[in-house]
């Protein structure tokens, strides 16, 4: 009985490969963390700067919104805005928060 317990370790020791576990955890483990700060924290970055800025609109900001059209704020609901287009005033359109991609606020001056 001791002599194929003894049979048993030694070639449990001797097969290759052993190791190969840990590598195959450590290069998967690594591979997580990378698409983590190559992929999801930027992400995350971006929709709180974007919450940041609906939270500070106000009305007479200059916004573009998510079609590529350029207006002024002329009222602010809960999640609605209603934006004023072009040099025509009767062009007002209800649209979502969400909808806004960018923000000028009215007396902010672009750097040349």
């Amino acid at each position: 009985m001791l002599s194929s317990l003894l049979a048993l370790e030694a070639t449990t020791e001797a097969q290759p490969g052993g190791g190969n576990w840990l590598v195959l955890i450590l290069i998967y483990g690594a591979f997580i963390f990378l698409l983590y700060f190559f992929m999801f924290r930027p992400q995350k970055k971006q929709q709180k700067a974007l919450r940041e800025l609906l939270s500070q609109l106000e009305i007479g900001d200059v916004v573009l919104t998510s079609s590529g059209f350029y207006g002024t704020i002329i009222d602010i609901a809960d999640d609605t805005v209603i934006v004023e287009f072009g040099n025509n005033k009767n062009c007002r359109i209800p649209m979502q928060k969400t909808a806004i991609v960018d923000c000028e606020k009215q007396g902010q001056v672009e750097p040349d």
